[in-house]
């Protein structure tokens, strides 16, 4: 029979990960039993279904993190929840939102349009991911947003090209009828993993009159950035995919919400710190391009860029853009672009439409407005901006007394 110390050092020599399965494999019933229902009574209420997202845990890690074992499904919930853990996704920061139409605009009162609302949420240790709300805005132009659910759900995650790997592509499917506000995008591949920043959602109308929901945005691994393209139909699938192609390094693509001379069209600031137009005959394939606004006020002597896809009125496109001038202050204006030609600039505001005012300069990111994406409710214009990187809020303004702030 082996010394004492000969057992300790060869329960030592297994992965950690093993030791703590056998730990809970090691409960007798009663143990197991009393640790069961204190887990289920702790986080019931702050996930759907928990037993069966701490049981998809226990074999996601089978085979893997801990060997092969029989086990009951007491002890897998058990074994599962103990390679778990949560993650306040907007614990530190909510901020640069995007709008687009619901998919759903049923039993909207008259005069009404449902919306999405894309946030970027940021957690410890900086982390961006992608949460959403719902919301109205009503007749009069006011906007009201839907209580956010307190259950986030999980996302089933599946590569695209399974021989590949995430970083090719993943498809991401929520297996309920959750409300939108429960569903989080969270960094899930190698290009991602220090986060989702800045998605900037258009609805696309294809030339044969179908429509699909995209969203740019920017992947950030610890080190190097790319552009990736968010694609859903309906806010329950989601597909993400890398972008390639000599304009995609930098952030801050916005995509067209219809093709132009039968090719994609994007806006960029591909040098990091001119607005230019890039055209593609495939979604992700981006090269080259024209510069197509410059800093021209002090306001945005830095950069300027576009906040969001661009809008189309019978003027031509509305981009609403940021402005970056001295101390690294952002604000918000406007420009006209033809709606034949968008590479023609046809006016600009002279003046920032929306800065950070002395009351609310602090936050996260000091002296910042900013906006990932308006959004039209006939002629007036619906736009969602963040304030110091900490909290969103809206504004609504008429396009004709916009159009008048241009010179």
């Amino acid at each position: 029979m082996p010394s004492t110390d000969t057992y300790k050092y060869a329960q030592n020599d297994r992965p950690r990960s093993q030791r703590i399965a056998d730990r809970v494999l090691a409960l007798d019933d009663q143990s197991l039993e009393e640790e069961i229902e204190r887990l289920l009574r702790d986080f019931s209420s702050r996930h759907r279904d928990v037993s069966a997202l701490f049981l998809r845990r226990f074999h996601e890690v089978e085979g893997i993190e801990i060997c092969d074992c029989k086990v009951s499904d007491a002890q897998a919930i058990l074994i599962g929840a103990h390679f778990c853990h949560e993650y306040s996704y907007e614990a530190a920061a909510l901020f640069n939102p995007s709008i687009v139409p619901h998919p759903d605009q049923s039993g909207v009162p008259e005069g009404a349009i449902r919306f999405v609302l894309s946030l970027r949420g940021v957690g410890e240790g900086h982390i961006s991911s992608v949460t959403f709300r719902t919301g109205m805005c009503f007749s009069d132009g006011t906007v009201a947003v839907a209580p956010q659910s307190a259950r986030p759900a999980t996302l089933q995650t599946e590569a695209l090209s399974p021989d590949v790997g995430l970083d090719a592509g993943v498809r991401l499917l929520c297996d309920g009828s959750h409300d939108l506000s429960e569903i989080v995008i969270f960094p899930t591949t190698p290009s991602q993993k220090s986060g989702i920043e800045d998605l900037r959602l258009v609805r696309f109308t294809a030339d044969d009159g179908t429509s699909t929901n995209f969203g740019t945005y920017t992947a950030f691994d610890g080190r190097a950035i790319r552009q990736e393209l968010l694609t859903t139909a309906d806010f329950r699938h989601f597909e993400l995919t890398p972008l390639s192609g000599d304009a995609t390094a930098s952030k801050g693509m916005a995509l067209f919400p219809r093709s132009i001379d039968g090719k994609f069209a994007m806006l960029g600031r591909e040098d990091n710190e001119n607005i230019w137009l890039l055209t593609s005959n495939d979604i992700h394939e981006w090269n080259g391009g024209v510069k197509a606004i410059d800093p021209r006020w002090p306001w945005e002597f830095v950069q300027i860029g576009n906040c969001g896809s661009p809008l189309e009125i019978d003027e031509g496109w509305l981009v609403i853009t940021h402005g970056v001038g001295a101390v690294r202050n952002y604000c918000i204006g406007a420009c006209l672009l033809d709606r034949r030609d968008p590479s023609k600039l046809l006016a600009r505001t002279a003046e920032p439409l929306l800065r950070s005012d002395m009351d609310e300069r602090e936050g996260y990111v000091p002296n910042v407005a900013y906006s990932c994406g308006a959004m039209l409710h006939g002629r007036r214009l619906i736009l969602p901006y963040a304030v110091g990187d900490s909290f969103s809020t809206f504004v609504t303004m008429e396009l004709d007394d916009l159009l008048r702030a241009m010179n």
